[in-house]
């Protein structure tokens, strides 16, 4: 077992102006002179963690930290309806990436996420190649059609009550219209979270979140309130942008990331998927890695989307692996 570092609090912190309104927030970890590595959040919009790191070795590692562009302590808040969504899409974060490796004058960095987090650190990782030492990835997606269908639609057949309940969230008279395709619900959504009245935003965002709750709900070790258990603003944040993004297919060509994948050739990544994730089942992990020769995948039996012990468990020792190379 790889035991728990000590809790390790921010030596650094900043904002970064990206030249068209928006600031980047972010944060370093650990070691001033240690070997760089960049935490990619999920969501989109769930923002970076708040809690000190604790799996990082503080000596080794200089870890890196940021809040995507409109949430967490980004500004300006996607809470707020004057933010602008039209400059917040994949290639935005890419750049922002980018931009923020310049800024601390960082040559190559190890990349690590979850879930949406492991979507834009493998676009931003065959955008930009050179720059990546090592990937550290649990939850796997790649935001290919397939996926947000499954996520928002074909999991309803194991909680079709509750995605009826998030049918529902739509007005009854914009209903008859959606059909039965995903997209025209997501788009529902995705006005409601553009509505000026707060109240139609704070509930649409309630009605999404209970459904994500929902769909994790049968996973072994799942968390209750995964996804609702978040102050209001930033409820309202993450869901305008996970609809704005998922509404968009995240700007990425369908299966794009897969079928690029020969770009991280000589890029060692770990990939940790649970084999009861109904968030994102683990065939596309199981894909990535087919299409990745330098990947190693551990399907871990305990875990869903919400993760394990086991899963935290890999992926730490991962983390460990990789501090010297």
């Amino acid at each position: 077992m790889v035991d728990l570092y000590p809790p390790t609090e921010p030596y650094d912190t900043g904002f970064l102006d990206t030249g068209d309104g928006n600031r980047v927030y972010y944060e370093q970890l650990g070691n001033p002179e240690g070997k760089p590595a960049l935490n990619v959040h999920g969501g989109p919009g769930a923002g970076a963690m708040r809690r000190p790191a604790r799996s990082w070795d503080p000596e080794c590692y200089r870890l890196i930290r940021f809040d995507q562009r409109n949430c967490g302590r980004s500004t300006p808040h996607a809470s707020d309806p004057a933010a602008d969504m039209s400059l917040n899409t994949t290639q935005h974060l890419i750049d922002d990436m980018e931009r923020l490796r310049e800024h601390l004058g960082i040559d190559r960095w190890l990349l690590n996420g979850a879930s949406w987090g492991s979507t834009l650190l493998l676009a931003y990782a065959q955008q930009h190649p050179e720059r990546v030492t090592q990937i550290v990835v649990a939850a796997i997606t790649t935001t290919r059609p397939a996926e947000t269908e499954w996520l928002y639609h074909g999991a309803r057949r194991f909680q079709p009550e509750a995605w009826d309940r998030f049918r529902d969230g739509v007005p009854e008279d914009e209903r008859a219209a959606l059909g039965d395709d995903w997209r025209n619900l997501l788009a529902a959504y995705s006005r409601l979270m553009e509505n000026p009245d707060r109240a139609v935003r704070e509930k649409a965002a309630a009605d999404w979140l209970a459904w994500e709750d929902a769909v994790i709900s049968g996973e072994p070790n799942n968390s209750p309130g995964m996804y609702s258990n978040r102050e209001v603003d930033d409820r309202i944040a993450f869901v305008r942008i996970c609809a704005h993004f998922f509404g968009n297919g995240a700007w990425l060509e369908p299966d794009q990331l897969l079928r690029d994948a020969h770009k991280l050739a000589g890029i060692p990544g770990v990939l940790v998927h649970g084999r009861h994730d109904m968030g994102g089942p683990p065939d596309t992990a199981w894909e990535l890695a087919k299409a990745w020769p330098d990947a190693r995948l551990h399907i871990i039996e305990d875990s869903g989307h919400a993760g394990s012990d086991e899963l935290n468990q890999v992926v730490r020792t991962a983390i460990e692996d990789f501090k010297h190379l």
